[in-house]
C-alpha cells in the first residue's frame, strides 16, 4: 500500500467520523453505518484507528459513545487503576488502564 493511498484512507476515515458525529442524534442508524465503513477502510488499508476514535465507539454495537447520554464511565482503583466505559445500548464494557505519567517519582 502506497503512502498516498494511506493518506487518502486517513482523510476518508476522518470525514466519516465527523459525519457520524454530526448525524448521531438525528439518524443513529446512518451514523453507525459510517463508523462501520470507517473501520472497514482502516482494516483494508492496514491503518490503525487513532485512540480518540477507538475510545469513542462501542466495539460491540458500533455506536458513538457520549458520556452521560449513552454510556457510563467509572474510575476503578482496584488492581491497576482503570476506567470502565459501559455502553448503555448493548451493555458492553471496555476497560482502559490509566498509567501514571513518566518522569514523576512517587514518594511514599
Amino acid at each position: 500500500m502506497s503512502f498516498a493511498a494511506r493518506q487518502i484512507a486517513r482523510q476518508r476515515i476522518d470525514i466519516l467520523f465527523q459525519q457520524a458525529v454530526g448525524l448521531r442524534k438525528s439518524n443513529p442508524a446512518i451514523a453507525q453505518r459510517y463508523i462501520i465503513t470507517a473501520r472497514k477502510i482502516a482494516m483494508a488499508t492496514r491503518i490503525r484507528l487513532p485512540a480518540n476514535y477507538k475510545r469513542r465507539i462501542c466495539k460491540n454495537c458500533h455506536e458513538i459513545l457520549v458520556h452521560g447520554q449513552n454510556c457510563r464511565v467509572r474510575v476503578k482503583p482496584k488492581r491497576e487503576k482503570h476506567v470502565v466505559v459501559t455502553c448503555l445500548s448493548c451493555g458492553a464494557r471496555t476497560r482502559y488502564v490509566v498509567k501514571p505519567k513518566r518522569g514523576k517519582i512517587k514518594i511514599d
